[in-house]
């Protein structure tokens, strides 16, 4: 391994990025074991020591996710019901042992087409912070991920935190999983919505992200707003047809095939939306 640096302010952390290229490592449970067999080579950042960003916090409009919060903070914290679903997908992210280590912030800047926080935060209209000792900037989830490991990340930046805004009272959110079995796996198909119900007893907003189908998770634009104005009742989720997930680029592997994948994720989609309609 090369140089190891730990240090324990953000603007340190921020000045030795300036200076060189550095993998940034906080729990380390994505970036240790794909190194498994060849020895880590990289100068490595350890943010694990800036406490600072392990706060989950309410703020003016929204809340803030701590990039170094854990899928453990997520579970425990006193958020609002539209949480609820990226809580559900905290509990089945690996053991007690990886939800304990694991960072939100870090799950979603190993940017794994099945990482099951991403398609949470889409359907959450969630914003990344990120830093640099030059300044900060905010970026929209679904424009930060770009590609199969890939984000707009620049290598003199970190993420220092998540923003989730405000939705309308009475929102509620799922999350639904497809996998080989319950916990401990990698999703062949996945899918997060968020509901904020109209007044009137209609579709005021719907969000519904899939992921493990396309190289990135997707929104599913065109459904969310062709169900707008539409009353929430049983026969919502029988609205969701095959084209409006047309975007999605399953792949063949291991897990299962690209049929397969296409078919499971419009039966989970239906199936969220109707978890939606029926309520708490």
């Amino acid at each position: 391994m090369g140089r190891f640096h730990r240090p324990e302010k953000v603007d340190a952390a921020l000045n030795l990025l300036a200076a060189s290229p550095l993998l940034v490592v906080a729990g380390g449970t994505d970036v240790y074991p794909a190194r498994i067999g060849r020895p880590l080579t990289e100068d490595v950042l350890d943010v694990s020591a800036l406490r600072e960003l392990r706060r989950i916090s309410a703020e003016d409009g929204g809340h803030r996710l701590g990039a170094l919060a854990t899928w453990t903070d997520l579970v425990r914290a006193d958020l609002p019901p539209w949480f609820d679903g990226y809580k559900d997908a905290a509990r089945r992210v690996g053991g007690i042992q990886i939800q304990n280590t694991g960072t939100l912030a870090g799950n979603l800047c190993n940017a794994s087409p099945a990482a099951d926080g991403t398609p949470n935060l889409l359907a959450l209209d969630a914003v990344v912070e990120l830093a640099s000792a030059e300044g900060g900037r905010r970026v929209p989830v679904g424009d930060f991920v770009t590609g199969n490991r890939r984000t707009v990340r620049r290598p003199d930046e970190m993420v220092t935190g998540l923003f989730v805004p405000d939705c309308a009272p009475g929102a509620r959110s799922v999350f639904l999983k497809l996998g080989a079995r319950a916990y401990l796996v990698i999703s062949i198909a996945m899918v997060a919505a968020v509901l904020e119900p109209a007044a009137d007893g209609t579709v005021g907003r719907l969000r519904v992200a899939v992921g493990a189908c396309s190289a990135v998770p997707l929104r599913l634009t065109a459904l969310e707003t062709e169900l707008v104005g539409v009353p929430v009742s049983r026969g919502l989720a029988d609205r969701v047809r095959p084209d409006h997930l047309s975007a999605l680029t399953p792949i063949d592997d291991v897990r299962a095939s690209a049929d397969y994948r296409r078919d499971a994720a419009l039966t989970l989609v239906r199936r969220a939306i109707a978890q939606l309609v029926e309520g708490p």
